[in-house]
């Protein structure tokens, strides 16, 4: 983050950013045939919580919260069998869609950062079952 930027939310684009990265994020995880199967019910409502959520995560507006309450992203997660191999997965769409709207720099930097342990921490199943 640059000193002009508040936060990591302003550093990388704020709402703008935000919305471009979940719309690039979502054709890639629909495709993906380890994630797919976790949308079987389709990615709108999704699309907008995962706006809500980043905004928030980022440092913008508690716009998460103010809905749904404390985000509590792995008890929310934990109907859904979260892999390791899911978890790559999901942290590969979301470098590729940072990288087709041209994410770049430390604030990029972090912020993947900081998502590779969100994955790391949501993982709630082995790959043997």
């Amino acid at each position: 983050m640059d000193s002009e930027s508040a936060t990591l939310y302003d550093a990388l684009g704020g709402e703008i950013t935000v919305k471009k990265l979940v719309e690039a994020f979502y054709p890639r995880v629909i495709k993906d045939p380890d994630l797919s199967p976790l949308f079987q019910n389709g990615i709108d409502e999704i699309k907008r919580k995962q706006f809500m959520f980043l905004t928030q995560f980022l440092g913008g507006a508690p716009l998460y919260s103010d809905e749904f309450g404390h985000p509590q992203m792995r008890y929310r997660h934990l109907p859904f069998e979260i892999t390791p191999i899911r978890a790559k997965a999901w942290l590969k769409c979301m470098s590729e869609a940072m990288n087709e709207i041209g994410l770049v720099g430390p604030a990029k930097d972090y912020f993947y950062e900081r998502l590779t342990q969100v994955a790391a921490h949501m993982v709630n199943t082995s790959e043997e079952q």
